[in-house]
């Protein structure tokens, strides 16, 4: 079974609690296998998350907005 590495960029994460939040609520998303933080306190995160399918943006998006974050766009 093939396996979809989605990497975002989430700003507004400062500690372990918020990676568990984040992690957490994008653990909830159909599919999801593993969400792997490379946490940057008071700068930009990066959160990889490995899934069984394809994940929208939006999906993302809104589950990272659950746990209180923002996901940021990767391009500059």
């Amino acid at each position: 079974m093939s396996t979809t590495s989605t990497t975002v960029s989430v700003s507004g994460m400062t500690c372990g609690h918020c990676v568990s939040s984040v992690s957490e609520e994008l653990e909830s998303l159909a599919g999801v296998e593993t969400v792997d933080v490379d946490l940057n306190a008071g700068g930009i995160s990066t959160v990889t998350i490995t899934s069984s399918q394809e994940l929208s943006p939006s999906e993302i998006g809104e589950a990272v907005a659950e746990a209180g974050y923002l996901v940021v766009a990767n391009e500059a």
